[in-house]
C-alpha cells in the first residue's frame, strides 16, 4: 500500500516543493497517480511523482474484500466529437462528475452504448488488457446501430491504455482481482426533436474488481423469466446500448428477491428458446457437446462468450451455436455463464415453471477447465498463442 511517509518523502525528492499547501490534492488525500496527464503543471508534477514510484505499488484498498463495486480512481479519460463526426484529441482528465445539458440526447432519448473489459497485473508488475480490440470492433458496430460516430480503433486502445496506466496502482495485486475498464460514448449535445445529438463524448474510466455475484466463485441459481423480455427481433439487443439494462431490473430484483441469482431470458417471439442472462451469456453443456444461444441480432455478442467457444474447441470439445429449446435444460449435464463481469461462472441450478432443475459443479466439470485456460492466458500464467492480450509496462 502507499503510505503516507512514502508518498510525502517521494514528493519532496522529486518535485522539491516547499510547502505542504503547494501538494496535489490527490496526493494529500494519499492516493497514487498514472502517467500522461500533464496537461497542466499540477498534472506534469504528478506524473513525475508516479515516475519515481515502483511497479508494484498499490493504493489504499483492502483487496481481500473486493466486491464489484465503484471504486473511484484518480483518472478518466475523455474526448468529443462534433457534427463531423471525428474525434478531436482525448486527454486524461481527473475522475469526477460530468457535465451535461438537460437536452443532452443521452438523457432524453437514451442514445449511449459502453463497454467493458478487465486488466490484470503479472507479478512482474506489468498490466495485461485482454482483447480491446474486440470491444473497439464492438463499439463501433454498436455505435453504427445507434446512430453515433465512434472512436476509431487506434483512438479505442490508446485510451484503455492511458485508463488503465494512469490508475495503475488501482489494479490488484495478482490472484486478488483485476481493473475493470469501463469505455462509455454518450450523446452529449442538447436536442429537443427525436434527432442524433449534435455532440458525442467518449469517455472511459476504471474501477478495481473482484467477483460480480455475491455467491463469489459458488455456483448460481437461476431462474427463468417468462413475463418479461429482454430484446425482441429488429430491436437493440445485439448491441451494447444503455437502453438494454434498465428495462430488466425490475425482473432481476423479483428474482432477487427470491434468493436467485440471476434471470436467464426467453425469446419474445414464442418464449421456447434461451436468449441470454442479464449480464452474460450461457452455455448448456451435454457430454462433449457445448451449445450456446446463436447470436442472431438479439443477444450480444460477448468477448468473453467468443473466446470460451474457442478455447473449448481446443480442448476436443464440440460447440454449437444455435437455437436451444428451453426444454433442453432438463437434459443438460452442465450450465455455466460467460461475460467480462462475470468470467466463467457455473450454474448451480435453475428453476423454470416451478421446476427446479440441478447440475453438475466442481473440480471436474467443463466450466472449471475453461476458465482456468481463460484466466491463465488473461494473467500471463498461460502463453497467449493467440493474440488476445495486450501488455503494457
Amino acid at each position: 500500500m502507499i503510505r503516507r511517509t512514502a508518498c510525502l518523502s517521494k514528493l519532496v525528492q522529486s518535485v522539491r516543493v516547499g510547502s505542504s499547501s503547494s501538494l496535489p490534492t490527490k496526493l494529500r488525500d494519499h492516493r497514487c497517480f498514472g502517467p500522461g496527464a500533464a496537461s497542466n503543471a499540477e498534472q506534469a508534477c504528478e506524473a513525475s511523482v508516479y515516475s519515481k514510484f515502483g511497479k508494484n505499488e498499490y493504493a489504499d484498498v483492502d483487496w481481500d474484500n473486493l466486491g464489484f463495486g465503484l471504486v473511484p480512481t484518480d483518472y478518466m479519460y475523455m474526448m468529443k466529437c462534433s457534427n463531423n463526426g471525428i474525434f478531436e484529441q482525448g486527454q486524461l482528465n481527473r475522475y469526477g462528475n460530468i457535465e451535461l445539458s438537460p437536452a443532452a440526447g443521452v438523457l432524453n432519448y437514451g442514445q449511449g452504448i459502453y463497454e467493458g473489459m478487465k486488466a490484470f497485473r503479472k507479478e512482474d508488475g506489468n498490466l495485461l488488457i485482454f482483447r480491446p480490440d474486440q470491444n473497439a470492433m464492438r463499439m463501433k458496430i454498436g455505435s453504427e446501430r445507434m446512430c453515433m460516430p465512434s472512436p476509431s480503433l487506434d483512438q479505442f486502445i490508446d485510451a484503455v491504455k492511458q485508463t488503465a496506466q494512469a490508475n495503475k496502482c488501482w489494479v490488484p495485486p495478482p490472484g486478488k482481482g483485476s481493473l475493470y475498464i469501463r469505455p462509455l460514448l454518450i450523446g452529449s449535445g442538447p436536442i429537443l426533436g427525436l434527432s442524433p445529438s449534435p455532440e458525442y463524448t467518449f469517455l472511459v474510466y476504471a474501477s478495481p474488481v473482484r467477483n460480480y455475484f455475491k455467491e463469489g466463485s459458488a455456483p448460481l441459481s437461476i431462474y427463468v423469466e417468462e413475463e418479461y423480455d429482454r430484446s425482441s427481433r429488429g430491436g437493440a439487443g445485439g448491441v451494447k446500448s444503455i437502453t438494454n439494462y434498465a428495462p430488466v431490473l425490475k425482473a432481476l430484483l423479483r428474482a432477487k428477491s427470491r434468493g436467485f441469482s440471476d434471470v436467464l431470458y426467453l425469446d419474445s417471439v414464442n418464449k421456447k428458446n434461451l436468449e441470454e442472462v442479464s449480464s452474460c451469456n450461457i452455455f448448456i453443456v451435454k457430454g462433449n457437446v457445448i451449445s450456446t444461444p446463436a447470436t442472431a441480432g438479439t443477444i450480444l455478442s460477448g468477448v468473453t462468450r467468443r473466446s470460451i467457444i474457442e478455447i473449448a474447441r481446443d480442448h476436443g470439445y464440440q460447440v454449437e451455436e444455435r437455437a436451444i429449446p428451453v426444454d433442453e435444460l432438463s437434459e443438460a449435464d452442465e450450465v455455466f455463464c460467460t461475460g467480462t463481469a462475470v468470467g466463467v461462472a457455473p450454474v448451480g441450478n435453475i428453476t423454470y415453471k416451478d421446476k427446479r432443475m440441478e447440475y453438475k459443479t466442481g473440480a471436474q466439470t467443463v466450466c472449471p477447465q475453461l476458465y482456468s485456460t481463460l484466466i491463465g492466458i488473461q494473467t500471463g500464467r498461460i502463453e497467449d498463442k493467440k493474440g488476445w492480450i495486450l501488455e503494457i509496462d
